[in-house]
């Protein structure tokens, strides 16, 4: 329909109301005291900021940039001093409030127990005189005297806290612990503890009933908001918010706003792109009215002071772009990575009428991928004979499935150079001569142009790629840690593990392994979620074998002798060890149904002196995955076998099209021969194929929602095995110590994936490629998604 937008996750948003670009992921919002004017927290990878927007005019007034920030916002009751969390500087920041304009008061130190230090949400006592500040990552809360500035007590808590709030009647202090489950109660008083209450996974945002019976906890992993009771401090109700009962995870509710009379809730559906009415005036028996519709990735949502309009911020905005000149240092953003090409909105909606909520729930229900029948029954056309059921539980004549992980390449900057896709050889740096055998794969099977990842970095990546969801934790967290604002990497385990996923950044159903295992479905894992027996606590490195789990899911079920994440060792070496269990698993017969292989070194180390040049990384790591390919097309195995290929994420390249589209690879008797297939896949398209195969539910909304790769696969086998071409360039050439951006990359830090200057590291590559005096095409930002002008898309 006209004026839908569809996003490159295959998902299509159609935002109601007035809308005005705000910042880089927009956490929250305080209306001023008088109404006129909007202060919204940006809390993107960019700097962050305040902005102020003007309700009456609708624009921008003003912005104050910040060193730094996360999430909380809290008016002083004299309404003249605004108060900003200070994020990884462990403090809050004072801003002086008159005739609309922010100004910097002073800045209030946060003492923490226990590193690492993180200030999040915050709030200020009713008669004005305390500020409370919770510290997620050093799992705190701490109160401060306002007049003085002095931390007066600090409590350490059992688990990441995310926000608190004040009771109306200054007696009581909510604390929501995010990794928790659960609303921890202190007299706000004395930071006493009080009790708790049980919540779902991931609590988060918080808003108490005008008579201060209730509290309203939006808990992100259950699809729900559930309903405390203030004296008894028990759970009374929960409130299903997903579009249809019984939804997997995946509408990820995280903010929650009442009316002035109570009588109405609104709740942000982050991965919904929605935000649902609720009725809860009676307690105990609440009613959805209907949805809104809104931007990518709603953050907040709330009612004016007068409740004649809702007020909507979109963390990701409302539409994604094009990076054809990719990341670049010195360009403002949005225009550098996929990361700063996700711009926040805010939209204004008149707060709608029986009739217009209706109509306005129509277009939800009409956009929404998901749909009730998608757990059980996958959405598009299944060709008669495929080898890809349309239900989960058929059976399929593929038995084994092999899935490759590798990291951050774009379609453009590998495949660009293939003619008959829609590439922009301008923007391949490393076309067919690096990279033979993935050329060969795409044109000796199928050819994806049109393959777009979910994520935006390695922190979400994996979590897309391995449980078809990010969770709100992640969601958020991995823009401080990208940005060189505090933050852990905790994506790919790490950390307390909390329950039997995972630690904080767990989905509440687990990965696909957790999947794999409660099905009855073999599973091993080579290298991803995987870290060293010997690596410290804290610690980087991937270390020697044997090597571990890092989530419980994986114990037992992890290759001992294959590396995860370490730059230094060669994917040969990795290839190496797969190939000794898969000969052991050719004699004994007992290959697991689904192998996950990471291949980490398409990433490169730049042009680190001494090390490996970026096309001799990437071609080394395409030669592996030729072995790869080549050693189970003649295996035993080969006539049941599926080989899946994908980067968990795309952000380091340029590409013409979206800075998500990226390189995807299907090999199997199965699989078309010599052809092209422009269908718009993802990776939860991908997982939802592999899961359909193995028999498999899907994990979150997003691969539920997903349409299979019908179109790559065909209704008779073809067993001819694949050939692995042999490297075109030498694997051993390295970096001189003269070579462009040498000493920028001896000073990035490689143990992780992602912790260096994608911009940077991207602009070492593109000269490392093209020449040290070739400069990387601008960016523009011309937009991928496109209005529909019919139902399909």
């Amino acid at each position: 329909m006209s004026g839908d937008t569809l996003l490159p996750n295959g998902w299509t948003i159609a935002p109601a109301g007035r809308h005005l670009s705000i910042g880089d992921l927009p956490l929250a919002m305080a209306e001023s005291p008088d109404g006129r004017f909007l202060v919204v927290t940006n809390n993107g990878y960019a700097k962050p900021s305040l902005t102020v927007v003007d309700l009456e005019r609708f624009s921008v007034s003003s912005r104050l940039p910040l060193e730094n920030a996360w999430l909380g916002l809290a008016w002083h009751p004299d309404g003249q001093r605004l108060y900003c969390s200070g994020a990884a500087d462990n403090s809050v920041s004072e801003l002086s409030w008159r005739d609309g304009v922010l100004e910097s008061s002073r800045t209030i130190a946060i003492e923490a127990p226990r590193p690492p230090t993180f200030v999040g949400g915050i709030a200020v006592s009713p008669d004005g005189r305390r500020l409370f500040a919770v510290n997620p990552l050093g799992q705190s809360v701490a109160a401060v005297d306002l007049e003085s500035g002095a931390v007066l007590k600090t409590a350490s808590l059992e688990a990441e806290p995310y926000t608190c709030l004040v009771s109306r009647d200054g007696k009581t202090l909510y604390v929501s612990l995010w990794g928790g489950s659960e609303v921890l109660f202190f007299d706000a008083a004395t930071l006493e503890r009080q009790g708790e209450s049980a919540t779902g996974e991931h609590p988060n945002a918080m808003v108490e009933s005008p008579d201060g019976t209730r509290l309203y906890v939006a808990c992100a992993n259950t699809n729900a908001v559930w309903v405390l009771d203030r004296a008894s401090r028990r759970a009374t109700e929960q409130i299903g918010v997903s579009l249809f009962p019984g939804a997997p995870e995946g509408s990820t509710p995280n903010s929650v706003a009442l009316s002035r009379s109570g009588r109405r809730l609104l709740v942000a559906n982050a991965d919904n792109n929605a935000v649902a009415v609720v009725d809860v005036a009676t307690p105990g028996h609440s009613r959805i009215e209907g949805f809104l519709p809104t931007g990518w990735y709603p953050t907040a949502a709330a009612f004016d002071r007068d409740d004649a309009r809702i007020l909507v911020l979109s963390g990701k905005g409302l539409t994604s772009h094009s990076n054809p000149g990719g990341p670049q240092p010195g360009v403002p953003a949005p225009g550098r990575t996929v990361r700063d090409l996700l711009t926040g909105a805010l939209s204004v909606v008149p707060t709608p009428d029986d009739e217009a909520l209706a109509a306005y729930t129509r277009t939800v229900y009409r956009i929404s991928r998901y749909t009730k029948d998608a757990p059980v029954a996958a959405s598009g056309r299944r060709p008669r004979g495929s080898p890809i059921p349309s239900r989960v539980g058929a059976v399929s004549p593929i038995r084994h499935v092999f899935y490759v992980i590798r990291e951050n390449r774009t379609y453009d900057q590998i495949l660009g150079d293939v003619p008959t896709g829609d590439g922009d050889a301008n923007l391949c740096l490393f076309g067919e001569e690096t990279t033979p055998n993935a050329h060969a794969l795409a044109r000796e099977f199928v050819l994806f142009d049109n393959f777009y990842v979910d994520a935006e970095v390695s922190y979400d990546g994996h979590a897309f790629s391995t449980a078809a969801y990010a969770t709100d934790v992640v969601e958020k967290f991995w823009p401080q840690l990208y940005g060189n604002r505090g933050g852990k990497f905790l994506s790919t385990g790490g950390g307390p593990n909390r329950n039997a996923y995972g630690n904080v950044t767990a989905p509440a159903a687990g990965y696909i392994w957790d999947l794999c295992r409660r099905s009855g479905v073999s599973v091993r894992s080579y290298g991803e979620f995987a870290v060293s027996r010997q690596v410290e606590p804290d610690g980087d490195d991937a270390g020697a074998p044997p090597y571990r789990a890092s989530v419980p899911g994986l114990r037992g079920a992890i290759a001992p002798n294959y590396p995860p994440w370490d730059l230094a060792i060669p994917d040969g070496r990795r290839v190496d060890a797969w190939l000794k269990e898969l000969r052991e698993y050719e004699r004994n017969g007992r290959l697991p149904r689904l192998s996950i292989i990471r291949l980490p070194n398409d990433h490169t180390a730049g042009t680190r002196p001494g090390s490996l040049t970026p096309r001799a990384m990437i071609a080394e790591n395409d030669r592996a995955l030729g072995r790869l390919v080549e050693a189970i097309s003649k295996s035993r195995y080969w006539k049941e076998s599926a080989i899946f290929v994908l980067e968990d994420d795309a952000q380091d390249g340029p590409d013409h099209v979206d800075a998500h589209r990226s390189v995807a690879l299907v090999a199997s008797p199965w699989a078309r021969r010599g052809a092209v297939d422009s269908t718009l896949y993802t990776t939860c398209a991908m997982l939802r194929t592999i899961e359909l195969i193995l028999g498999l539910p899907p994990m979150s909304q997003y691969d539920a929602a997903a349409a299979p790769m019908f179109g790559a696969f065909r209704s008779a086998p073809d067993t001819r095995p694949f050939t692995a071409r042999p490297a075109s360039i030498a694997l051993d050439e390295r970096n001189a110590p003269g070579a462009y951006g040498a000493q920028a990359s001896l000073e990035m830090d490689f143990d992780e994936a992602d912790r260096t200057s994608e911009a940077e590291l991207n602009e070492i590559l593109w000269r490392s490629v093209k020449g040290p005096h070739s400069p990387m095409p601008p960016p523009r930002r011309a937009a991928f998604v496109r209005a529909l002008e019919r139902d399909d898309d």
